[in-house]
């Protein structure tokens, strides 16, 4: 089943939750939030409190990428501001695998990411413990980058150890979104769509959406 988790990086930050209510009427499945921190990628964003804030505006799964240095300090704040999914990197500096069991204490999905410089084959020691894998088609830290399709073995090589060991997790893409790299995505196995501008900045969002949907089921393998 294909998912659409239109990014807020793109949104217009000072509607967040009416942008997020649109969102939602416009056919999305998921809300994407990404937090920086300024260290671990060069830029900020937003922390905690604000993902409360867009919380209550929206029955939205919220599908929070942490792109920050020691997330599990960190999982129970975002957990209790409505982190549904939780994704965070191995090279953060936190435990992994003590990281991973302390976002499914508070009832969330965890989810690593493989950001461009990170070889697929190092989530593989966990991908029977996460429910998602977050491969990066840009570098991580700016919106509205181009997609790289050097990255697209990653998503079918994942998917194949996925398939090999029968294993149901979600494969997630970010960056560079819109139907035409949506249906590369997902004839390699990618079953997840982050679209930030193509969706955010479309004169009609729940038709943008629809788009990439109907682009990614009709490749999706």
């Amino acid at each position: 089943m294909i998912k659409i988790s239109p990014s807020v990086l793109s949104s217009d930050f000072s509607i967040l939750g009416a942008e997020a209510a649109r969102m939602e009427k416009s056919g999305a499945d998921m809300l994407h939030l990404d937090v920086m921190d300024g260290s671990f990628v060069p830029n900020i964003t937003f922390g905690a409190p604000v993902i409360s804030a867009i919380k209550k505006c929206t029955p939205l799964k919220f599908d929070v990428h942490l792109m920050i240095d020691k997330p599990l300090r960190f999982i129970k704040d975002f957990a209790q501001a409505g982190a549904d999914i939780i994704t965070f990197h191995t090279e953060a500096g936190s435990p992994v695998y003590e990281t991973i069991e302390k976002i499914r204490s508070f009832g969330c999905v965890p989810s690593l990411c493989v950001r461009p410089s990170t070889s697929v084959e190092e989530v593989f020691p966990f991908l029977d413990k996460i429910g998602m894998v977050l491969v990066m088609t840009v570098e991580p830290g700016f919106g509205g980058q181009p997609f790289i399709e050097d990255m697209l073995p990653k998503i079918a090589q994942l998917r194949h150890e996925c398939k090999k060991r029968g294993l149901a997790v979600d494969i997630e893409v970010d960056g560079g979104i819109n139907e035409e790299t949506a249906s590369l995505a997902a004839s390699n196995g990618a079953n997840v769509m982050v679209a930030g501008s193509f969706v955010f900045k479309a004169p009609d969002a729940a038709e943008a959406i629809s788009r990439i949907r109907s682009a990614a089921e009709k490749a999706y393998e």
